[in-house]
């Protein structure tokens, strides 16, 4: 299948807000673990993706949505670039989440290629995130050639509120 996949820049954000509440929330009733709990509500949802416009419009966050056949975000990932000297050459791939009606059809695979191969040419040389151990994400950045670095046991809930490991990734850029 082929993905429409599009950076949006604050103004981008801004103007699809709602869409993309609507998307977190589609994805966190799902099951996927990415940092909500279950409780999550619309304006929750809302809130959060305004609190990534500062970081947007000064640059330091890249955000990627695919846009699928009907013309509805289907999915997203972004990735925030360390701000601090020492580390200006890494980045954090963060909420690669694909809509649970959109799955199995290549839009996260789609959408992590696009922010690998972005933060190639923005002069990342590495990659790094962590995921829930276990989870069918794992498959993906497997697939896509990214390094298991560790696992930190009980490190986060997922949305029912249990305990649940976490697995560390990296991933060195091509240049």
């Amino acid at each position: 299948m082929t993905h429409s996949i599009a950076r949006l820049d604050a103004i981008g954000l801004a103007a699809h807000r709602d869409e993309l509440a609507d998307l977190l929330l589609a994805v966190v009733r799902g099951g996927s673990s990415i940092g909500f709990l279950a409780d999550l509500d619309r304006d929750g949802a809302a809130a959060w993706w305004d609190s990534l416009l500062p970081a947007v419009e000064e640059g330091s966050l890249a955000l990627w949505v695919s846009w699928g056949p009907d013309g509805r975000a289907d999915g997203t990932v972004s990735w925030y670039r360390e701000t601090k000297a020492n580390g200006r050459h890494r980045a954090e791939l963060r909420k690669l989440m694909v809509h649970p009606g959109a799955r199995g059809r290549g839009t996260g695979r789609a959408l992590l290629a696009e922010a690998e191969a972005a933060a190639a040419r923005a002069g990342v040389l590495l990659l790094f995130l962590d995921t829930e151990s276990g989870s069918p994400a794992e498959r993906v950045y497997r697939a896509a050639g990214w390094t298991v670095a560790g696992a930190i046991p009980d490190y986060a809930t997922d949305p029912a509120g249990r305990l649940v490991s976490t697995t560390l990734y990296y991933k060195h850029t091509k240049q």
